[in-house]
């Protein structure tokens, strides 16, 4: 299994989390984003990837490798290819949709709008300053993860995690994000609930090794 990543994507720390929970072996290529105008764009990348995005993850079975590209796509096949491993979703229908409405008010809401094509777009082709960017992505980082906070609070489902005290994908989603926020010193102090799951997630050995910091491309 391989996977291509970047170390501080947090689509790629998404499924680093995921891969170490169900403890897969995985080999990581490094693909880095900003290093000569960005390996993603490279002839032999879009080749595997017409996106030129990460992550990328190739599953060899039987002879077959099998391409997987968005993050939470991943996260599903994971989960449905290797189902005797630690599971990513609840058992219930309804508490399925839960966690999966929180992986993607994060993968679909927050982090599309403040990953780093969009930063260099606002940056590059509309002349935003620096702060005017960093200011950008506070604002909509803070927004999509109060909501969160207030689901948390109001739902009575959280317990040491999103769900309960079963690690799910949304954690698997949560914490990468609550990374980028507090590297982009987003104020999180009124959100104590996501900042006690982030603690909880974080003393697991799956997520920190997944920790960009942990990588071996990390800088």
């Amino acid at each position: 299994m391989q996977l291509y990543n970047y170390f501080r994507s947090s689509a790629s720390y998404r499924v680093r989390i995921a891969l170490n929970l169900k403890a897969l072996d995985y080999q990581q290529v490094g693909v880095h984003l900003l290093k000569e105008g960005g390996a993603q764009f490279s002839s032999d990348y879009q080749a595997l990837n017409p996106e030129q995005l990460v992550p990328l993850l190739g599953d060899t079975v039987k002879g077959q490798t099998h391409w997987i590209s968005q993050s939470l796509a991943i996260l599903e096949y994971l989960e449905e290819a290797y189902p005797e491993t630690a599971a990513l979703l609840p058992k219930t229908f309804a508490d399925r949709a839960y966690v999966r409405a929180i992986a993607l008010a994060i993968a679909c809401d927050i982090h599309p709008i403040n990953n780093l094509r969009v930063l260099k777009y606002l940056s590059a082709e509309l002349g935003a300053s620096e702060e005017q960017k960093n200011t950008w992505y506070r604002h909509w980082c803070t927004l999509g993860l109060s909501a969160l906070e207030k689901r948390l609070l109001n739902d009575g489902r959280r317990g040491q995690f999103c769900f309960g005290d079963q690690v799910t994908m949304a954690d698997c989603c949560l914490i990468p994000q609550i990374f980028n926020a507090q590297r982009f010193n987003c104020d999180l102090s009124a959100m104590p609930n996501l900042l006690e799951i982030n603690q909880n997630c974080l003393a697991l050995e799956a997520f920190k090794q997944a920790a960009p910091a942990m990588q071996a491309d990390a800088e």
